[in-house]
């Protein structure tokens, strides 16, 4: 059953003032692809004024808190997630984690609003984090070879691109697969990947969204292919290509903003024909392959300050070991992440008493929702009152101490 086929538009990107900017490069400007999945409808207000008011404690309305948590939905689009909501619901095949409206909405989008169609890819990722037990894969799998994994397999989160979204980079071109395959399995890296996804999923885009206070749900992709031909497309390197895409496809579908492919030589040219078989047509509108002259349209999207200088930025993390060592991004953010985790708290209180009366739109489980946000961010006040008096305390012993310094020193 199909709800409605969405209209195809052209992408714009917004710029950090939050107007819409149509300063694409002109490749891109020729592909038609569905609008980025953060846009909201003409009007809507984001996340800014919810997050301002938490920050400040102020007591949120309950208007602002759902504009805050989920951005100004579609109606067409929130009436296609309230079905495919029920069709779960009533098939006992919902669960309450994932019973969010954006959740719902990129297995719509994945599906072209077939709902039918939307629900059965749902099951099937339910199924598959419980075959693959994603939900405590960041409890349980610990890749202590990373680093030594990246020197081999350059790749890491850098920054954000100027709408906000997470910069994800891989040197694909400087890639030594059978060192790779000494260091780590490849049964280990995709673990690792999935890890990755997870924590880009419920840390990364969260934390980009209280940043650039909007709603963020998707990564801005560079691949370095320099030097990469048919050569390097060996056994163990189809088997990793095609079982991260069948995951990121499957499982993490419409989180690819864009996917720039940079110094594309002949060679890759020749086996890009060959990978674009396994890649699906809503993917490969977002794939832009660019030559050795890619500066200007990647600083079109991306500020040169979250540029590595290899990718002709400004920065080289120098501090971390390089760019790609750093992470580098509002995740890391010790503001951004102690409000991450009071969000997260009043969702988990509200989540565990919803669990056994469950009604998609029921007014007093939403303002159970926000009690317990308002709730959290009292506490959470309280902690920094001690932290500050301590904090005062602190710097009058450190005074005491100078002088007394001072007197022995004299």
């Amino acid at each position: 059953m199909h709800f409605f086929k969405k209209e195809v538009k052209d992408i714009f990107v917004s710029n950090d003032s939050g107007v819409r900017d149509n300063n694409l490069p002109s490749s891109l400007k020729r592909k038609n692809v569905y609008s980025p999945i953060e846009n909201a409808p003409k009007g809507g207000r984001g996340l800014g004024l919810k997050l301002l008011q938490s920050l400040r404690f102020q007591r949120p309305s309950k208007e602002s808190l759902k504009m805050a948590m989920e951005g100004k939905h579609d109606p067409k689009e929130e009436e296609a997630v309230d079905q495919l909501r029920e069709m779960l619901f009533l098939d006992g095949k919902l669960p309450t984690k994932f019973n969010d409206y954006h959740t719902l909405l990129r297995f719509l989008r994945m599906r072209n609003f077939d709902i039918e169609a939307a629900k059965d890819a749902f099951l099937k990722f339910i199924k598959w984090r419980e075959d693959f037990k994603t939900d405590t894969i960041s409890k349980d799998f610990k890749f202590e070879e990373k680093e030594e994994v990246k020197k081999c397999y350059p790749h890491g989160f850098h920054g954000v691109d100027r709408y906000g979204r997470p910069l994800y980079i891989e040197r694909i071109g400087m890639v030594d697969l059978n060192k790779l395959l000494q260091i780590t399995t490849l049964e280990r890296f995709i673990k690792y990947h999935v890890s990755e996804q997870e924590k880009t999923s419920s840390i990364r885009y969260p934390s980009c969204s209280i940043h650039s206070k909007k709603h963020i749900a998707s990564t801005t992709s560079i691949f370095d292919v320099g030097g990469v031909g048919m050569a390097n497309f060996s056994k163990p390197a189809r088997y990793l290509f095609t079982e991260i895409q069948k995951i990121d496809s499957s499982y993490y579908p419409e989180t690819l903003n864009q996917l720039f492919i940079i110094n594309a030589g002949s060679g890759f040219k020749i086996l890009w024909k060959a990978l674009r078989a396994f890649l699906e047509p809503r993917t490969l509108a977002k794939i832009h392959v660019l030559g050795h002259s890619f500066v200007h349209e990647l600083r079109e999207i991306i500020d040169p300050s979250n540029l590595p200088t290899f990718l002709g930025g400004n920065c080289v993390c120098s501090e971390y070991g390089g760019c790609l060592h750093s992470d580098k991004g509002p995740w890391n953010d010790p503001d951004t992440l102690a409000l991450l985790q009071v969000i997260s708290s009043a969702d988990e209180t509200y989540d565990n008493e919803k669990e056994s009366d469950f009604a998609p739109k029921n007014d007093l489980l939403e303002n159970t929702k926000i009690q317990a946000l308002e709730e959290a961010l009292e506490e959470t006040k309280k902690k920094i009152e001690l932290l500050e008096i301590a904090l005062e305390s602190t710097k009058v012993i450190l005074k005491d101490a100078s002088g007394r310094i001072k007197d022995l020193r004299s």
